[in-house]
């Protein structure tokens, strides 16, 4: 199975690839975003470690029960040949209601098919209030064209 685009990366194509995999997870589907990655993909997040598309569809599974009403948007950070580097930001609120976001960066490595054979996320979480929150584009579903990335002060 191929994954377009395929590396080595130039920075449009990165920028696509760190767009599509926005795109997969925004849509909340374990599934779908499970397909992007090698049988045997090894990731790191945050304390977390395993590998393989069914720990990986097992971890969004649990991960999207906590983290509801999930909305990301991912940013290229740096690229060069099969490694893409992104930071990120996302919002979500638990079952009592509070609202967090969560800040992260992201070292992705692919095969020469295009699928993630690696990824390890740092990410930390702030507890906001409902009127801090700043995506409000409906879910699931993919970020809206006019919805800007997260530009040069994310903070």
């Amino acid at each position: 199975m191929s994954r377009p685009p395929l590396p080595p990366f130039t920075r449009e194509t990165a920028a696509q690839k760190a767009r599509m995999a926005e795109d997969a997870w925004n849509s909340r589907d374990p599934a779908r975003v499970a397909l992007a990655y090698t049988e045997d993909s090894r990731w790191r997040n945050r304390s977390e470690v395993f590998h393989g598309r069914e720990a990986i569809v097992a971890f969004l599974t649990r991960k999207w029960e906590k983290e509801q009403d999930y909305r990301l948007i991912k940013d290229l950070w740096a690229f060069d040949d099969n490694r893409i580097a992104v930071r990120f930001q996302y919002e979500w609120h638990d079952a009592s209601g509070q609202w967090y976001r969560s800040y992260g960066n992201e070292q992705w490595e692919f095969d020469e098919h295009g699928l993630m054979r690696r990824r390890e996320a740092s990410i930390n979480d702030i507890a906001i209030a409902e009127k801090e929150r700043r995506f409000h584009w409906p879910a699931p579903g993919p970020r809206p064209a006019d919805v800007p990335g997260l530009g040069n002060d994310p903070f």
